[in-house]
């Protein structure tokens, strides 16, 4: 780290993350005594990851009273999945992995053609799993300074029996006071880190040491410039005629289906060079790295509605 970053870190306070940890482990606490069978939702991403280290401080190591939740596309990067199962195996945690492929081969889930990217149908494995061990809650790691559809998103978000998000059934929650009542069949989604913003992630992930998929620091990776977006050279996302295919330094921001998630060019090596970096951003995570969401203006929205995010 160069003087420079140094210098600027000893001038960033980090003291507000303790309410922000304070009051996500308020919410996890509240969960595991308001709901039956809960599950806290994760990827092997950092926001997973920092809601999994405030489960710790919670109920202590190996005491997480609920089971972690994987909704595997089948095109998650490796790095991630193997980090995730390392996690839950060193946490003694139970971890539930449900497949968008299982969905495939039972129906459920048919693609428009074999190269479409099966993201968007995580929502119908999501609610078949929702069914299938009836879980009444469903901790996620969305944050509102993500995208403008998880802005307005209460921190206990109701779903109806069809899992989906209505405006109108959303409940007022004035000083932290939380409705947890629920008609048969309906459930939460429950977000405690949703006051946190990217540069708090990573200013925790610095204070508490925390482990990351090594994707998210910097490394070589073959790119194509495809509409501002750096798209990964894969076997999934290969380059189109007349793309030019680059070497570049590049770090993943947030970690998703490879088919829709991208990199940005990045020499940042530690969480520290990232807070730096990140004070400079100008664009949101998911606007400078996520294709799924610049389809359309109301793509976040739409998914909220058919039982996603």
């Amino acid at each position: 780290m160069n003087a420079t970053t140094q210098n600027e870190l000893h001038h960033l306070s980090n003291t507000h993350l303790d309410a922000l940890e304070e009051e996500t482990i308020f919410i996890l606490r509240e969960v595991a005594a308001a709901f039956e069978r809960p599950t806290l939702l994760f990827s092997g991403g950092k926001d997973s990851l920092v809601m999994l280290k405030c489960a710790e401080k919670a109920f202590g190591a190996g005491r997480i009273p609920y089971p972690l939740l994987m909704i595997d596309t089948g095109h998650n990067f490796k790095e991630v999945t193997d980090f995730r199962d390392s996690r839950a195996k060193e946490l003694g945690a139970e971890l539930i992995v449900r497949s968008v492929e299982d969905s495939m081969k039972k129906g459920t889930v048919r693609l428009a053609h074999p190269g479409e990217s099966r993201n968007v149908h995580q929502s119908v494995t999501l609610l078949e799993a929702i069914e299938e061990f009836r879980f009444d809650a469903l901790i996620g790691g969305a944050r509102r300074d993500e995208e403008k559809a998880r802005a307005k998103e209460r921190i206990f978000s109701h779903r109806d029996s069809f899992g989906q998000w209505q405006p109108k059934a959303q409940r007022p929650e004035l000083w932290t006071l939380f409705n947890h009542k629920l008609q048969p069949g309906e459930h939460f989604r429950v977000f405690p880190i949703s006051n946190w913003t990217e540069l708090d992630v990573w200013q925790y992930i610095a204070r508490e040491k925390i482990a990351l998929p090594s994707i998210y620091y910097t490394h070589k990776r073959e790119v194509v410039d495809r509409r501002g977006l750096l798209v990964p050279v894969t076997e999934l996302t290969p380059p189109k005629d007349g793309e030019t295919v680059e070497i570049r330094d590049v770090r993943f921001r947030t970690v998703g289906d490879i088919t829709c998630t991208c990199p940005v060019e990045s020499d940042a090596a530690t969480p520290e060079q990232i807070v730096i970096e990140t004070l400079a951003a100008d664009v949101s995570e998911r606007g400078a790295t996520r294709m799924d969401d610049k389809t359309s203006e109301a793509s976040m929205e739409k998914r909220k509605k058919d039982g996603y995010f």
